[in-house]
């Protein structure tokens, strides 16, 4: 194995100079880019954090460069440039200076997940390449920004001219999917037919390495990369190997309405809330079982809390995984205690939010983790994952207070929801108040701010 690794190592280094090589001969016969900022960012009605990070990104962009035009490639066919800055305005608050230019996308077929029903990450990937021969075609900018992850697009916008920024929500593979896999771990990104085979499991640890060299090899070609959490980064330096061009940009979380709710609330019944869309890898069931371990333990003369589930359905799936957490919740006996709610309003979240003592979150590695940030601001004490975002940058302590709390299994999440539902009602307050304090971190402004000093050098580098 050692051998095999050691080969693959010096055959991996030749091919990336003679690529390296070749993109730099190639390149010499590109056209000049236009003086503007092109957004790649193929779905701009998705309405969730990435979409807000695009918005806040262009106005940044706007008020450091009010000469340099902007433009959006998108593969929504009725976007317009009155009405993406009306979105961004309506769905997010943030106004543009100025409408962006729309470069419309007609093959983004290629990146969706449903065209490659086996080896779907590398066939997005190189899907993506073929997006963004389509867009750079149509509109070359100087300054190539991709707001959605397609690291596989850098080489070429590299190769038409164009300065190479990006803003990296969470790397397309990392160290930690790669040792799941070699460890037979049955998981989300790793079902139970391959963990449960060494054959298969050897050659998907094989087709990691062999993508995970090739993603170092595409990401390296960013001249800017900005990432959105302390986890997120040490993957992708430790992938990509530019530690000198790798930024830390939180992103921008809109909290304010949040913070306007008061700390002290009813807790007749204590209400614990979720927040996430019902998805696999948010791993809503190990909320359910810890729930019905901690009334197990709650002393019988303890009014009993509810739990509170709100999140959105993407398709069939979501559905029907959504119907089997009801299902369990009557398995367990608890289902009286249990509400859901699907897809409901940013306004009715809020009242949810100002109801409930404490958040849950229970997704492993989630790079950032806005909805643990959301808890803290409205006043709900968090309890989420010891892993990635939340542990390294979010539920930290704050003046010195405890913010919240960090459980991995089902009997750490349990004995935490007792914590919070034994606490006394100025403790939580307390806690409450320091965990608010620390959400300001993640605010719009903050964003504004780090990503402008980022991207500062390499905009007005311009020539």
């Amino acid at each position: 194995m050692a051998i095999f690794a050691g080969l693959l190592t010096f055959v991996s280094t030749l091919l990336a100079l003679a690529l390296r090589r070749l993109l730099r001969l190639l390149r010499r016969r590109a056209p000049d880019p236009a003086a503007a900022a092109g957004f790649f960012h193929p779905y701009t009605n998705d309405g969730g954090g990435g979409e807000r990070v695009l918005w806040c990104a262009v106005r940044a962009v706007q008020d450091l460069c009010p000469d340099l035009p902007c433009a959006v490639f998108t593969g929504d066919a009725d976007a317009s440039p009155d009405g993406l800055a009306a979105r961004a305005l309506d769905r997010f608050g943030v106004r543009l200076l100025r409408p962006p230019q729309v470069v419309h996308l007609n093959k983004r077929k290629w990146i969706e997940a449903s065209t490659y029903p086996r080896f779907t990450m590398i066939g997005q990937s190189l899907g993506s390449v073929y997006l963004a021969w389509e867009a750079l075609n149509k509109f070359t900018p100087q300054f190539y920004f991709d707001t959605s992850g397609y690291a596989f697009t850098y080489p070429l916008a590299w190769l038409f001219g164009c300065k190479v920024l990006s803003y990296t929500h969470y790397p397309t593979i990392s160290s930690d999917m790669v040792e799941r896999v070699k460890q037979r771990n049955s998981m989300y990104n790793n079902n139970s037919l391959i963990s449960g085979s060494i054959w298969l499991s050897r050659c998907k640890v094989l087709y990691y390495t062999i993508f995970s060299w090739l993603y170092g090899l595409v990401g390296s070609c960013a001249h800017l990369v900005m990432v959105n959490s302390s986890w997120t980064r040490s993957h992708i330096v430790n992938i990509w190997e530019v530690p000198e061009r790798t930024k830390r940009v939180y992103p921008p979380c809109d909290t304010s309405a949040l913070q306007m709710l008061p700390l002290e609330r009813s807790t007749t019944p204590p209400i614990f809330i979720s927040v996430a869309q019902f998805r696999p890898e948010k791993a809503h069931g190990l909320q359910l079982e810890a729930f019905a371990l901690a009334l197990e333990r709650l002393n019988s003369d303890c009014l009993k809390p509810k739990l509170q589930f709100a999140g959105s359905c993407r398709n069939k799936e979501d559905l029907e995984r959504l119907q089997k957490l009801k299902d369990r919740s009557v398995e367990l006996h608890i289902d009286e205690l249990v509400e859901f709610h699907q897809d409901i309003s940013y306004r009715d979240l809020v009242q949810l939010l100002g109801g409930a003592i404490c958040g849950l979150h229970s997704m492993t590695d989630e790079h950032f983790g806005i909805s643990v940030v959301e808890y803290m601001a409205a006043g709900a004490i968090p309890i989420a994952h010891k892993s990635a975002g939340p542990m390294m940058d979010i539920v930290l302590e704050e003046d010195s207070r405890q913010t919240g709390f960090l459980a991995s299994r089902k009997e750490e999440f349990a004995e935490a929801i007792l914590k919070v539902l034994r606490m006394p009602e100025p403790e939580r307050r307390e806690m409450a108040a320091a965990a608010r304090k620390r959400a300001q971190r993640f605010s719009e402004q903050k964003f504004h701010e780090d990503f402008t000093n980022a991207v500062r050098p390499v905009l007005l580098g311009r020539s």
